[in-house]
């Protein structure tokens, strides 16, 4: 038996000698059977997916990967289908979510989450993602997703040429906005793109962090500071100001018409997230700091308002150790980097390779590396679904009475609610 052995390790050996290193990792890795990955990128961010797959099954390729992708509704079908499995006891073995509180204050607040706390030690993930990055996605019990892609929400985006024309240059706070903005109306140009009412949300939450401050902008998500402080009624006085210079047909507008505003010159600026850079750069084939410009949204300098895209582990998952190997990967730097530069987003890791990013991902890396870091209400990070969908009510209410007081009063009535505020 010794000797059947002896002569097997030699064949073995001789066999080495033939495969390369790569190979060799392949044939040792032990994991086999399916993983399921569900999310909803089947549309411009499919190619990004389809390469940190690509990068699994090279480490993998034992592991059968399904991709689940959910088309439509930019997200909303996809929940639709995975509240069905999650709540029927068919979780997918690993799924995609906005990082914070819309994982959180749904999934792990129902007891349908994984603490991955032990992954984070595991792969160095303290020390490699920024410490109010894992604050916000975790809990006193524990850190439960692990983030691939980071987006700004709080930029303002412009066309250097055409600020040249105009005369002016993007403001520094509003009060400079509400400054130059008639200046621009005189010369028939509208001071601020704006287009469906999500996207209004989305400018509410850039007004406020600097009316606010940052301090202020976490401690009422925390439930520090109530809706009806006179911090945050000033927040929607302000607001209301800024929505004085929007254009009037905003809710007919998709996100992309309200870019090609600024684009084609009809409007000056736009509130977005940094998905817009994408649009311009890879879309309309624009050079970001040539073509188009940016800033952090008047008033928030020094303060990177993000959203994140990220993967869990659900309870119960089929296939497990899959599921591991495959979070591992999403929050490494080499699937990191195979992911983010197709999307369009950046790297939540602080040691990505700056090389392979234009200009304005470059950009937004450096902020990232340095600035305060506050969570996005508009995508899910400081409030669960419940707080968001009945936000946009608020908003609505809001654009047809501007009334700021009663705002804010309604806003506290559904932050305790949705268990956010004392009452």
């Amino acid at each position: 038996m010794n000797r059947f052995l002896a002569k097997a390790a030699v064949a073995a050996a001789a066999f080495c000698l033939m495969i390369t290193a790569p190979a060799m990792a392949a044939a040792q890795d032990k994991l086999g059977g399916t993983l399921e990955i569900f999310s909803w990128w089947a549309g411009d961010e499919g190619p990004a997916l389809e390469a940190m797959i690509k990068l699994y099954n090279k480490q993998h390729p034992g592991v059968s990967v399904e991709n689940a992708a959910v088309t439509g509704g930019s997200g909303i079908n996809a929940r639709a289908v995975l509240k069905t499995r999650m709540l029927g006891g068919n979780p997918p073995d690993s799924f995609q979510v906005h990082a914070g509180q819309e994982l959180i204050g749904t999934w792990v607040a129902s007891g349908r989450m994984e603490d991955l706390t032990f992954l984070y030690k595991q792969q160095g993930w303290m020390e490699a993602f920024p410490a109010d990055l894992i604050k916000l996605i975790g809990t006193e019990n524990g850190i439960w997703s692990v983030p691939v892609t980071v987006h700004r929400s709080n930029v303002m985006w412009f066309v250097p040429a055409n600020l040249k024309k105009w005369g002016i240059q993007a403001p520094a706070d509003w009060n400079e906005f509400l400054e130059i903005a008639p200046r621009l109306q005189e010369q028939g140009v509208v001071p601020l793109a704006l287009a469906t009412n999500w996207t209004a949300n989305h400018l509410w939450e850039s007004v406020a962090l600097a009316s606010m401050g940052a301090d202020r902008w976490d401690a009422l998500w925390r439930g520090e500071i109530p809706w009806t402080d006179p911090e945050v009624v000033k927040a929607w006085e302000l607001f209301g100001k800024v929505l004085q210079y929007t254009n009037d047909d905003a809710t007919s507008l998709s996100w992309q018409q309200a870019t090609d505003m600024v684009v084609d010159g009809r409007a000056a600026f736009n509130v977005m997230g940094d998905w817009a850079a994408g649009y311009m750069n890879t879309t309309l084939g624009m050079a970001p700091g040539k073509d188009f410009g940016w800033s952090a949204s008047p008033g928030t300098g020094g303060v990177f308002m993000f959203l994140s895209d990220s993967f869990g582990l659900p309870v119960g998952a089929a296939n497990r150790d899959n599921s591991l190997a495959w979070l591992a990967l999403v929050g490494s730097r080499s699937g990191s980097d195979a992911f983010n530069p197709l999307k369009g987003s950046i790297s939540p890791r602080l040691d990505t390779d700056l090389n392979l990013y234009n200009d304005y991902s470059k950009s937004a890396a450096g902020d990232w590396g340095r600035d305060r870091i506050v969570g996005s209400l508009a995508h899910g990070v400081t409030a669960n679904e419940g707080f968001m969908s009945d936000f946009a009510s608020v908003m609505e209410m809001y654009l047809k009475n501007r009334n700021a007081g009663q705002a804010a009063m309604a806003c506290h009535a559904i932050a305790v609610k949705n268990g956010i505020a004392r009452r």
